[in-house]
């Protein structure tokens, strides 16, 4: 999931964690990869001791929108094609730094079925401080009634979420906690914006 990218330089962040080999849970390293616009197919709910997942698809005919430069453990990044539309926030957000983040109320940007890329409310419970780049930076607990009932909460395929709290991007989702998936944990968007442009 596209987490952001820069509208003066077109450097884009995304999923805010590595691409891992699932045999050897090691970052697979990248010479050269493509960021697709996919199709939601289907949606599997999130139950507690079982995460769900977003299931979609891409082909050879998919728009290609990015090309992908480095895969880390904080997120993939590259460069846009060319700008890309959101149509929530057509003029972009500004970036949080992370003493900017306060508990409570809160949104993530989410695709998890054919209507396309929407807003659902959550709350940040829990801010570990960080002087240095982590991974889990927020704690986050969805509050949104509609992903509630539609997926459970947080699923597989939210990882790169964007968290938005009082107008800024302070984030993205990265993990969900398999004993309850209305939780989950963020990254600092600082920290992957920091990251892509390192």
């Amino acid at each position: 999931t596209l987490s952001f990218y820069v509208m003066s330089t077109l450097r884009f962040g995304a999923l805010g964690h590595a691409v891992t080999d699932p045999d050897t849970g090691a970052a697979i390293p990248v010479r050269e990869g493509k960021l697709l616009a996919a199709d939601v197919m289907g949606l599997v709910e999130g139950r507690q001791g079982t995460p769900g997942e977003i299931r979609g698809t891409f082909g050879a005919l998919s728009r290609r929108l990015a090309a992908v430069e480095k895969n880390t453990e904080y997120g993939i990044y590259g460069m846009m094609n060319a700008p890309l539309m959101n149509p929530i926030y057509p003029e972009g957000l500004p970036l949080a730094y992370p003493e900017e983040i306060v508990t409570g109320g809160a949104s993530i940007l989410a695709s998890i079925d054919d209507a396309g890329v929407r807003e659902y409310s959550c709350e940040v419970i829990k801010i570990y401080r960080q002087p240095l780049t982590e991974s889990k930076g927020l704690v986050i607990r969805i509050t949104d009634p509609v992903l509630i009932q539609k997926a459970g909460g947080i699923v597989q395929g939210m990882s790169g979420s964007p968290i938005i709290q009082n107008g800024k991007l302070i984030g993205a989702v990265t993990h969900v906690f398999i004993n309850d998936p209305l939780k989950g944990y963020g990254i600092y968007a600082l920290w992957m914006y920091e990251c892509g442009n390192s």
